[in-house]
């Protein structure tokens, strides 16, 4: 479908990333091939040399990836996207294209575990210095950028303290800078929030998550704004490698038709449960952008077009208590990511965020007793009768 600001978001979920093919389908065939015939030499040569539009190879371009590519840059406003084997793949690339030896970064302390690793690892054995800042505190911000910084990424709300940073404010800096603003949108989608629309330059998701929202895939996006930085982008994806496959490609535009709906469910469940945890007598502390206790909630009604379906809680009883309500769920299941139609629970400190190591966990608020909670689609009756007996589990173990 051709870009039209009138259509309304639901019916771009349906549309987008469709286009004419062969036989009129109505949905993207799978090109399930890794290379793609010439017409002749000279034609093959003129695709190498950019001189004509076509695919070559499949690591470079296929058309069912490219149609979930523009049905997600459609989605969050931005020019193309690029398609990688894994979100962590996607931040990578990011970092790989944006930064080189001697530059600097600012990064939320609140982040998906294995971004901290990677800019602690990987890019800062080629050179390349990360500050890691609550990116909700604007003060902290100003304070940790430096002549050589390069970019400030940020993961709102983060992961999985749900703090949210004021992406309007944060943009005025890095342009500042002169330095690139880049927004992991995976905790919202583009269904609740569209980073570019208040500055970011960079827009990347985890596909595992709520775009597909079916956890049947592994694989990121990053977005971005015009020609040239898709190029430079495209080279640098296409050198490391990371692309994701046609057919996870297939099942992500497949999951992205009901994003929408999927969305509106699980704002609605999570409100409702996370105002029933807010008032449990178990429950030492709750973050839910949709609270009004939520330091950030007016804050969110700016910014976002619904609260989420993700919560996290630490209940009287710390670790252990977390521990017995972990052990004792029955619908929510005992996994990490989030993001799909089944709900799920998770312990941030010994799993998802494990390889940061302690003091960079505690710096970003992740505490030991910390639980994450991926509400789901199912009735949400029955999902509070599943946290309502989980919790008299803990209750019995007389912890508080």
């Amino acid at each position: 479908m051709k870009s039209n600001s009138k259509v309304k978001f639901e019916t771009k979920c349906v549309h987008s990333g469709i286009s004419e093919y062969e036989y009129g389908p109505v949905v993207p065939p799978i090109y399930q091939t890794s290379t793609f015939k010439f017409e002749s030499a000279e034609h093959g040569a003129s695709l190498f040399a950019g001189e004509k539009k076509g695919y070559i190879y499949t690591r470079m371009l296929n058309p069912t990836i490219q149609a979930m590519e523009d049905a997600i840059a459609e989605l969050e406003g931005g020019y193309k996207a690029l398609g990688c084997g894994s979100g962590m793949a996607a931040v990578h690339t990011v970092f790989a294209s944006l930064t080189q030896s001697g530059d600097h970064v600012v990064c939320s302390t609140a982040v998906y575990g294995p971004t901290t690793t990677l800019l602690n690892t990987i890019m800062k054995k080629y050179g390349v210095e990360t500050t890691f800042v609550d990116t909700s505190n604007l003060s902290e911000v100003k304070r940790a950028i430096k002549p050589n910084t390069k970019v400030i990424y940020v993961e709102t709300p983060g992961n999985p303290t749900l703090s949210i940073s004021n992406l309007e404010e944060i943009s005025k800096l890095a342009k500042q800078q002169n330095a690139k603003l880049v927004v992991d949108n995976t905790f919202m989608s583009p269904a609740l929030q569209n980073p570019m629309a208040f500055g970011a330059d960079i827009v990347l998701h985890s596909l595992t998550k709520f775009l597909n929202g079916h956890a049947d895939v592994v694989g990121g996006i990053v977005v971005v704004k015009d020609e040239e930085t898709y190029q430079h982008f495209r080279k640098t994806l296409n050198q490391l490698g990371g692309v994701i496959d046609p057919f996870n490609s297939f099942l992500v535009h497949r999951g992205i038709k009901t994003l929408s709906l999927r969305m509106q469910r699980h704002c609605e469940n999570a409100q409702i449960i996370a105002e029933w945890l807010e008032k449990h007598p178990l429950v030492k502390s709750i973050s839910f952008p949709g609270l009004k206790s939520h330091p950030q909630y007016e804050l969110g009604l700016k910014q976002h077009k619904g609260a989420g379906g993700m919560i996290t809680v630490e209940l009287a009883g710390g670790l252990e208590a977390g521990r017995i309500m972990m052990n004792s769920v029955k619908l929510f299941q005992l996994a990490v990511s989030l993001g799909g139609v089944e709900s799920l629970v998770q312990h941030p400190a010994s799993m998802t965020h494990f390889s940061m190591g302690k003091e960079a966990r505690l710096a970003g608020g992740i505490t030991d007793g910390l639980v994450r909670i991926s509400v789901g689609i199912e009735n949400v009756n029955d999902l509070i009768s599943d946290l309502e007996s989980t919790l008299r589990e803990v209750e019995k173990a007389k912890l508080r």
